[in-house]
């Protein structure tokens, strides 16, 4: 198969496809998908861009996407890379993505299906008044001065759950406990705190949601044990991220990037793939502005939860509990130890659109889950399903622990906007038994199940293919939109 600027596609596996290293790329590509995702991919540039990521320095292995990578901003949404220092390897802004640490959290309850199912009208409401949604949401019932701004970037969840909003054990179910190490506020633009300051405990617009469903499925019972779900549970799903504090520090960035790559004389495919060399003083800097946006994703993620805990008490009476089960960033990039050709090597490991998915017995698995692997939350689209996998070893040793993040977007959202014009989605949605409400009727239009791939048929990839271990399927009930 060819693609794009004549790179032949070689299959590996039924899951496997491999770009072999041409012109200046520096390693191959490979890319996780069946036949028919190929087909689809060709009407893109992501596989191009694969190639692009391919050619900067010091990446180690392979340029990696997912099975639900699509078209992003210099990296494909659902990339991996991993960069070595020690062999000029770099950091880029556009393999971390403008929402820095956009991800899932995953709460579970002891409710079921039909304790719930009669209130879900009062409950989605409920949700709708106290997560505030839509473009430039803010709330203000969660004031912040300059100092506990300050303290917000440095510490994420743990300032949310010393506030009260949350217990300690929360923490140990979030990815690194809710804080990336490193956050310097003084690297951060005072523009960035002016659109952030407000923005926290929002989950902002787009894709971004807050679905409430239900454990539909259960594919691996020891598995799902572990995790803590069974069969008519009810579940709690919140996706979202740094909204535009995270977006300007991206920005920011990005403009300093172009002028480092030409300082240190590094050619790129795509001015959009503008990074500089780890160690650094932009790089440096970079790290520590990203780790605030992280940390903010994570405060953001935290406070939403206890916002979710009260709609539950106040929808349902007594006091529902709703336990995070875990928390993963979708949008990050993060130094790890990994073992290649044999050694361990120190790298900076780039997830754009691509979850963390350690296998057992790795240390930054939470000990709860050490015997079957880090959870991987997989949220699907609005009317269908989302899924909960578990690292695995083969992850660990052919995408540096990475899985995918989604179904992965076929549709642009004008087209999807046109494809919903007529319709009545919000109505559609109830006849399914899905209660949805959203900032605006455009959102809802604009995220039309019919704009995404199909999340089963990604998740079936990642399952074949080893590197995600399939657990559990959620249905919605009911869900607020951004």
């Amino acid at each position: 198969m060819k693609l794009p600027g004549d790179y032949d596609l070689k299959q590996i596996t039924p899951y496997r496809w491999r770009i072999p290293r041409k012109g200046k790329m520096r390693v191959d590509g490979v890319v996780y998908a069946d036949e028919a995702m190929l087909q689809e991919l060709r009407r893109d540039q992501s596989l191009q861009q694969v190639v692009n990521v391919a050619t900067l320095p010091g990446i180690v292995k392979h340029s990696i996407g997912m099975p639900d990578i699509h078209w992003g901003y210099g990296f494909p949404i659902g990339g991996v890379a991993a960069f070595d220092e020690a062999e000029g390897g770099v950091i880029s802004p556009g393999g971390v993505g403008y929402d820095i640490n956009c991800g899932v959290r995953l709460l579970r309850t002891d409710l079921t299906a039909d304790d719930v199912r009669p209130r879900m009208n009062e409950l989605v409401a409920a949700l709708f008044r106290n997560v505030p949604s839509g473009v430039g949401s803010t709330r203000k019932d969660v004031r912040l001065t300059h100092e506990a701004f300050q303290e917000l970037m440095r510490e994420g969840a743990s300032w949310a759950v010393k506030r009260g909003m949350g217990v300690a054990e929360d923490l140990d179910f979030i990815e690194e406990h809710g804080r990336i190490a490193g956050a310097d506020p003084g690297e951060v633009s005072l523009r960035a705190v002016e659109r952030g300051h407000d923005q926290i405990g929002t989950i902002g617009s787009g894709n971004h949601f807050v679905e409430v469903g239900w454990v539909s499925e259960v594919y691996d019972d020891a598995g799902a044990r572990a995790v803590g779900l069974a069969p008519g549970r009810v579940t709690v799903i919140i996706h979202t991220g740094s909204r535009g504090f995270g977006h300007q520090i991206c920005d920011d960035y990005l403009k300093r990037m172009v002028r480092a790559a030409e300082r240190y004389g590094i050619e790129l495919p795509d001015r959009q793939l503008c990074c500089a060399p780890l160690g650094s003083s932009e790089a440096k800097s970079y790290l520590a502005a990203m780790a605030c946006a992280a940390n903010f994703a994570f405060a953001n993620r935290q406070i939403i939860t206890h916002f979710c805990r009260e709609a539950f008490a106040a929808t349902l009476g007594g006091n529902p509990e709703l336990r995070v089960v875990y928390d993963v960033c979708h949008n990050i990039a993060k130094f790890e130890d990994h073992l290649v050709d044999g050694k361990w090597r120190r790298l900076c490991v780039h997830r754009k659109g691509a979850t963390r998915a350690m296998p057992p017995g790795h240390a930054k698995t939470p000990e709860p889950y050490r015997e079957v692997g880090q959870p991987v939350l997989i949220p699907g689209d609005m009317g269908r399903y989302s899924y909960v996998l578990l690292g695995t070893e083969e992850a660990f040793r052919e995408t540096f622990g990475s899985s995918c993040h989604g179904a992965g977007r076929q549709m642009s959202r004008k087209k999807a906007s046109e494809a919903a014009r007529g319709r009545n989605i919000k109505k559609e949605m109830a006849a399914q038994g899905i209660v949805v409400m959203a900032a605006s009727r455009a959102t809802l239009d604009e995220e039309i199940s019919e704009a995404y791939k199909d999340v089963a048929e990604v998740v079936d990839v990642v399952h074949q293919a080893g590197i995600g271990r399939k657990v559990a399927r959620l249905t919605p009930l009911g869900a607020i939109k951004g």
